[in-house]
Formats: structure tokens, sequence, C-alpha cells
């Protein structure tokens, strides 16, 4: 089973994350970074997750609460004030690790091998671990983002929620020469749960599933209020699918940056796909004759689609796992 780290700011995505995560994968710990909500916010989710679902033996390490550069912009007009509103739910009785995540991340890496890790936040934490101690870059096998986009934005026309709250962490992250495999948008936009998925999930009929739909009740309104949406997109979940089944997702090498001073475009994940274009304009990009790359050579897996239907399928069979 696969060794992972999962960072995070739960987040409504994050919770179905931290339960796929939970199940399908070996968590090693959790930690999370002020984004969605305020740091102490989403600490608190965290642990309400790991009670639900009955996973308290996974550790969990709060790190930082703003991004390296600027101030915190957070989401609730999606996540709510507690930034997981919907479900009602005591506060945690578990308490979160007397280690900040950065110390604890860099501690694992350098003490385990083959770790991967996995940001559906700011990667703030992450970019801070790298800074602390640059050996880890040789020793992270991988790193699966959920975070910025092929084609447009969604906070702003250029830019993703995530790498936009911290576009210096970002660049760091995709400079380190860490392998990385971003989930942006572009797919998580197919993850897309209506009132049929919503039924689906209630008809499991566990405590899990319960507190599934009562997430997804919520996120589905805020979605429509904010959005204008007729359901909710469950990006993060995308980026821990992606590890538990490879062939879920098709994807495209391509070199990815972020841009940090454009007026209209800073948060932007810049991807080069340039040595992808077939002569047909319309080809889809995995489908596209490979051409001589005229760029930098490409750092990332960028994830073009998804099969949504056996997405649905991993996760239903996931939360009917629970007890």
């Amino acid at each position: 089973m696969r060794r992972v780290v999962l960072d995070c700011d739960p987040g409504h995505d994050d919770a179905f994350a931290i339960m796929l995560a939970a199940k399908r994968l070996d968590v090693l710990g959790i930690t999370t970074v002020g984004g969605n909500q305020l740091l102490e916010k989403v600490t608190v989710n965290a642990l309400k997750v790991l009670e639900v679902t009955g996973m308290t033996h996974i550790p969990l390490y709060p790190g930082h609460p703003r991004p390296m550069v600027g101030e915190l912009v957070t989401a609730p007009q999606f996540h709510g004030e507690s930034g997981m509103d919907g479900p009602i739910l005591p506060h945690p009785t578990i308490k979160p690790q007397n280690k900040h995540a950065v110390d604890f991340i860099v501690e694992t890496i350098m003490s385990t091998d083959d770790v991967t890790l996995i940001g559906t936040g700011p990667l703030t934490n992450i970019a801070a671990a790298i800074n602390h101690e640059p050996r880890i870059v040789g020793r992270v096998h991988e790193i699966s983002i959920m975070g910025g986009s092929a084609t447009c934005g969604n906070w702003t026309p250029a830019a993703e929620f995530n790498i936009l709250v911290d576009p210096e962490a970002a660049y760091r992250v995709f400079n380190s020469g860490i392998h990385v495999k971003m989930c942006g948008l572009n797919l998580t936009r197919q993850a897309f749960v209506t009132t049929q998925e919503l039924k689906h999930i209630q008809e499991i009929g566990n405590k899990v599933s319960n507190f599934c739909v009562d997430l997804l009740k919520f996120f589905i309104g805020s979605s429509s209020r904010s959005a204008g949406l007729s359901g909710a997109i469950l990006h993060d979940p995308c980026a821990v699918a992606w590890l538990i089944d490879p062939t879920l997702v098709k994807a495209a090498d391509m070199h990815v940056t972020v841009e940090l001073k454009g007026e209209f475009t800073r948060g932007m994940t810049v991807c080069d796909y340039r040595h992808l274009r077939g002569p047909e304009p319309s080809v889809d990009l995995h489908r596209a004759p490979t051409m001589r790359h005229r760029g930098k050579e490409p750092n990332c897996e960028v994830a073009l689609e998804l099969d949504v239907e056996r997405f649905f399928k991993l996760l239903n069979e996931t939360i009917r796992a629970y007890p």
C-alpha cells in the first residue's frame, strides 16, 4: 500500500479526500494549512473527519496559517464559516500533535523511503518543507496535487483557488524537481456531484454515508448560490483517487510553472503543451502526436480526462467499506 502524507485544508471536498486516503492508502499523517478557512478551523474539521470515520489512529499536524506572501484568502461562500458547514458534529475529542506540519513532513520523508505527498490545499507547508530541508526533493516519490488548471481558473479568470492563495509556494513546488501530478480544474470539474450521485451515497446507509450526505447537501447548495452550479464539484478526492487507481485518469506530460507577476494572471498555472499539438486543433491532448519539445522539458503529469463512472464507484465502495 502506498505510503502518503496528506496536506489539506478541509473543506467539504477535502473531507472526501481524507476518507478515500484513510481507507485506501497508508496515511502516515495528515497536515493542515490555512486555505478554505482559518488554520484553527480546518484543523478541527480534519479531526472531525477522522472521528466520524473511526480513523483516529492517523496523527494530525497543524501547519502554516497563512501564505508565504500576503494575507490569507478563504472561501466561506462555498464552505461556510466553519469551513465544513452542514454536518452537525460535536467538537472532536482527539487532539492534534504537538509538532509543526513542516517538521513532520521533513522528518517523515527523511526517515521513510518512497513517501508520496498529496496536496489538496495551498502548498505553503510543502514549499516550506522543501526550503527547510532541500534533501527531501530527492527522497519524495512524487506529489499529487489538486490545484491549478490547464485551461481557465475559478477564483480569477486565470487562477485556481489553491494556487492563487499562495502562488509563491506553488512556484517553489512545481520548480523543485519533485515529480508532480496535477489535478487541475479542467479535470476535477468532471467529478460533478448531482442529486443522482447524492442518492447513491444516501442508499449506502452507514454513519459515514450520512456524514457525506450532509456535507454534499450544503456543498451543492453553496455551489448553486455562489457559482450557479446545479451540483457540487469534488475537486480534492481526484488527487487521491489518481494514486489509488492510476487508470482512472488520462494525463499528458507538460512543463508547468506558476505566474507570479501578471496583473491579470497571478496564480495561473502556465502549462506548456506545444509539444503535444497535432495538425488538428480539436484533437485531444492525450491523443495528439508528440512533436519536438520547444520549451523546457516536462516536469508534471497534467490530468486531462477522468473516468467518471469508475471514480464514483471507487468513492461509493470506499464509503460502504466504513463500519
